[in-house]
């Protein structure tokens, strides 16, 4: 039987009533005007009682839009709101990092899990400095960012309480709708769940999409469904240097200048679309849509020049590396020891990925149309088939030695077969003796 909104809200207000929570005197809030954040506003007050509550929003590339949408939201909750820019920071320390380690979770280009730690480690340190005495943060208790922004709060401020309202209440989507609502203050959503918004990479109503939600193109804030772009491509040139781009189309520029081109140009040609089954922190499933053009286009790029530039026993490594990396800073371990290890590793490594590539977009696909690069290991001249580099006739004996363990692993089985019937084997006298009885 389906619950009515007055019987929903009644079971919301319920809990409200019920569950008792601790008391904050001064709580500093991670504030992005979205509906979990705006809830927390108005419980900060009449559960945790505080005393004097500090919101604070943090700009890591959502848009102008966005920010000023949370500023009109604060002036309806009675707040204003303390705004930190971090743009820089996450493009420069954070994202320079994220591309460099090809950051891919299993089909996902790591971005919200990054923004969410660096948000928490930026309030964390606020909050010590208005000497605050409780963080609060908007998670729900079945997503990720709850570990997330926990264990950054823990390294930034040991000690202070986490209060997290939708999880301390057990609040569902809908009853979250619904009390704002009852405050006077509705929070209207393009889709049911709402959206993160990053420059380099959007999420869409994480956890609220269903196998059969069909996704309106009204949705997409850069991509034009493939099926409606462009029918002639789009020919783009990037130039890499230690292993992040530096100019596009010939023209050099900072790296948040070429992500915002590379959004609206990807977009526009259909790429940028991910549509998958995510593994979350506590191993449950979800389907998860993300919209990410420019993420898309830099790290197939950044791959295929680093297949250019790096040895064999480079790559290997680093691609079991590259995938611990994603798997770590996923689940809320960016600031773990061993993570700037590997970041240690993967900047070493980035010295020698350098070169321009010709990219055409087309429809949601990325054609490689040439390679070039001044510290690369391909060389035609040696490997081609045309060429007479060198004499084929040495490789003989090499692959004669590569093939031993091959006829040494033959004998192993020929000899365990010969005891499973019985038959008599022999042994063999010295160990340096590899001649067959």
């Amino acid at each position: 039987m389906t619950m009515t909104n007055s019987s929903a809200l009644e079971l919301a207000l319920h809990k409200l009533a019920e569950v008792e929570v601790p008391q904050g005197n001064t709580i500093a809030l991670a504030y992005s005007g979205g509906l979990d954040s705006s809830l927390c506003v108005k419980l900060s007050q009449s559960k945790y009682h505080a005393k004097q509550l500090f919101a604070i929003s943090v700009d890591v590339g959502q848009g102008q839009e966005e920010i000023q949408q949370s500023i009109e939201r604060a002036k309806k909750l009675g707040i204003t709101p303390i705004i930190l820019d971090a743009k820089q920071e996450f493009t420069q320390n954070w994202l320079t990092k994220a591309i460099q380690a090809n950051s891919d979770y299993n089909g996902y280009p790591v971005s919200t899990s990054m923004t969410r730690q660096l948000i928490a480690s930026i309030v964390a340190e606020k909050a010590l400095e208005l000497g605050c005495d409780a963080l609060m943060e908007g998670s729900s208790g079945k997503g990720n960012d709850q570990y997330r922004m926990h264990n950054v709060f823990s390294l930034f401020a040991p000690g202070l309480a986490v209060f997290v309202p939708v999880r301390d209440f057990d609040l569902t989507r809908g009853e979250e709708q619904l009390l704002m609502e009852h405050f006077g203050i509705p929070v209207d959503e393009l889709i049911a769940g709402g959206d993160d918004k990053t420059m380099w990479c959007r999420s869409i109503a994480s956890g609220g999409i269903g196998l059969d939600t069909q996704l309106p193109d009204s949705i997409w804030l850069w991509l034009t469904p493939p099926t409606k772009a462009p029918d002639k491509p789009t020919t783009i040139t990037l130039t890499w240097q230690n292993g992040l781009p530096i100019a596009l189309n010939g023209e050099h520029l900072p790296l948040d200048k070429i992500i915002d081109q590379l959004n609206t140009v990807g977009g526009a040609n259909g790429i940028g679309k991910i549509d998958m089954f995510e593994d979350g922190i506590m191993a449950l499933k979800s389907r998860e849509i993300y919209e990410a053009p420019a993420a898309t286009i830099l790290l197939k790029v950044h791959r295929d020049l680093e297949l250019f530039c790096l040895t064999k026993e480079e790559v290997q490594l680093k691609r079991q590396l590259d995938a611990h990396w994603s798997r770590m800073v996923y689940h809320g371990e960016w600031f773990h020891p061993l993570k700037d290890a590997i970041d240690a590793f993967i900047a070493r490594t980035q010295v020698a990925v350098n070169g321009e590539y010709v990219v055409d977009l087309y429809k949601g696909n990325i054609d490689i149309r040439s390679r070039s690069s001044n510290s690369g290991l391909f060389f035609p001249d040696v490997r081609s088939i045309s060429s007479a580099s060198f004499n084929q006739k040495e490789c003989a004996a090499v692959a004669h030695l590569r093939g031993l363990p091959f006829q040494l692993v033959t004998r192993r089985n020929q000899l365990a077969k010969l005891a499973q019937q019985g038959k008599p084997s022999y042994t063999v006298a010295n160990a340096s003796d590899t001649t067959a009885p």
